[in-house]
Order: structure tokens, then C-alpha cells, then sequence
């Protein structure tokens, strides 16, 4: 991942080039770095190089557009107007830093830059530039992408399975779909494994919000039950949360496609997925 951090690391600097107000650039800066575990950039390579990318130029530029994405929907999720958190990554969140204009701008600008990498990656593989775009564009949107898994929180009856596949779930199925078309492969049979590697996320993260401490998490916890959100753990309990868990990261590596390095991508998701739990969390809540 060396190099997809310094991918990340010179796109931002180019983009708090000339013209680029400072606190802006310092505050989209902040919102990228340090990252967290980056588990989507590295399930987009990770699927590139199974159907056999040979050159990783393009998968580099979709992972890095997912990983922008990402950290953009953090950045507005934090805001006082949805979470109102106050930590992300075990540091202030954007807006406590710098001020919740310049949040807002700040994750305005990520999602900009996002496609505007996408769009330089044009000239390595230019025929499959188009649907990278329709891919990454379609897990963000409105219509089931990660927008309308925040719009969600505002309506007044939620639909459970909409509100987690859209809230989570889309933007690694995009992960999975980026990953197969940067390598030039079919890509549509792999939204069923980004989607299940997404739902687990879910379930991990719903453990994490109950049982984690916010210095191992990184941020707030207890934030579901303040704001009336569903919680798995609500419903199962904690051990049951956890069994249902480890359910779903099986019946993830089972849905794996055909293709050259199937077996190695088995392999990296099972050690990926041990990482959902931070290490002291998953002995407590075994």
C-alpha cells in the first residue's frame, strides 16, 4: 500500500496548488491523512490484480477515487447537522479543526477530486474510463449509493436493508466493480462480494459503536442508540452479533468469482476481515 499512499499524497498536494485557498487545502489534507485502515483503495487492488491487471496505473486511480469518496462521506457525516462527532480517526473531526464551513467545502472539493483523478487515469486504458465513472458515480449516489444511506436518516420510516446496502454496502460494491473493470474484466458479477464484504462492515461496525471504547475505535461510540439508529447488536446481542459475523465473512469468501488469483483474494479477505474488530474489542466480544 506504499504506493497508493504516495498516490494519494501527490494528488493532494496537487490539489492544494496554486489557487487553492490554504485552510481549504490544509483541512482536505487533514480529512485524507492520517488514514484509517483504507480497506476499500485495498479491495479495489486487490480484485485488479486477481483477474490479472498488469498495469496497476488505472486500479491505483479507482482506488484512490474510492478512498476520496470515502473519506468526503466521513467528512459530511461528522457534521453537526447529521452525527455531530466531535472524533474521527482518533483526532478532532474536520469541522471541530477547521470550522464547519470549510468541512462542508472541504468534502465538496474531495468528491470533485475524486472524478478528476478518474479522468487523468484516461490516457493508461481510455475504453474503460467509462464505466469506472458509471461505477464509482453510481455507489455515491442517490439512487442506493452512499447518499441515499444518509438520506435515510432523515426520512421518517427507514428500510432497513436500503438504508445499510446504501449506507455501506454501495461503495464497496464499488470497490469490488472498480477493481474488475480497471483490470478490463466483466465486472458485474462482483457486486455480490463487495456488497457481503459491505453488510459485514456493517455488522462490525454496529459491535464496534456498542461494545468499543472510542480510543480504540477512533471515534464516538454509543452514537446508534443516541441518534435511534438500527444496531445489530440490538437485535442479536453482542455474541450473536459476533457469530453473525463471522457467518458473513465465510459466506464473503465464498462469493469470490473465477478468476486467475482467486485463491490468493480468498486469502487476503479473510486477513482484511480480521481487522473489522480491533484485537482487544473481538476478545471482549467473543
Amino acid at each position: 500500500m506504499i504506493r497508493f499512499e504516495e498516490k494519494l499524497e501527490a494528488v493532494l498536494r496537487e490539489a492544494q496548488g496554486a489557487g487553492c485557498p490554504p485552510r481549504l487545502g490544509q483541512a482536505m489534507h487533514y480529512s485524507v491523512f492520517p488514514g484509517g485502515a483504507r480497506i476499500r483503495p485495498r479491495l479495489v487492488l486487490a480484485v485488479a490484480k486477481a483477474c490479472g491487471a498488469r498495469d496497476p496505473g488505472l486500479a491505483l486511480s479507482a482506488a484512490a477515487a474510492i478512498e476520496l469518496l470515502h473519506c468526503a462521506s466521513l467528512v459530511h457525516d461528522d457534521l453537526p447537522c447529521f452525527d455531530d462527532a466531535d472524533l474521527r480517526r482518533g483526532k478532532p473531526t474536520v469541522h471541530c479543526a477547521f470550522g464547519e464551513p470549510l468541512a462542508v467545502l472541504a468534502g465538496d472539493a474531495l468528491i470533485v477530486l475524486a472524478f478528476e483523478v478518474l479522468t487523468r487515469s484516461a490516457s493508461v486504458a481510455p475504453a474503460r474510463l467509462g464505466n469506472l465513472v458509471r461505477i464509482i458515480a453510481g455507489a455515491v449516489g442517490s439512487r442506493g449509493g452512499i447518499t441515499a444511506g444518509q438520506a435515510w436518516e432523515a426520512e421518517p420510516e427507514i428500510d432497513l436493508d436500503c438504508y445499510h446496502q446504501a449506507k455501506t454496502g454501495a461503495l464497496f460494491a464499488g470497490a469490488t466493480m472498480a477493481g474488475a473493470a480497471a483490470a478490463g474484466m466483466p465486472y458485474a458479477e462482483w457486486r455480490a462480494l463487495g456488497e457481503q464484504i459491505g453488510a459485514a462492515f456493517q455488522v462490525a461496525d454496529d459491535i464496534r459503536d456498542v461494545a468499543g471504547r472510542p480510543e480504540e475505535i477512533g471515534k464516538p461510540n454509543g452514537q446508534d442508540a443516541m441518534l435511534h439508529r438500527p444496531n445489530v447488536v440490538h437485535q442479536l446481542g453482542l455474541s450473536g452479533a459476533v457469530r453473525h459475523l463471522d457467518s458473513m465473512i465465510v459466506s464473503a469468501i465464498e462469493r469470490v468469482p473465477a478468476c486467475p488469483g482467486r485463491a490468493e483474494l480468498q486469502a487476503q479477505i479473510r486477513i482484511q476481515a480480521n481487522s473489522f474488530l480491533p484485537e482487544e474489542l473481538a476478545r471482549r466480544a467473543a
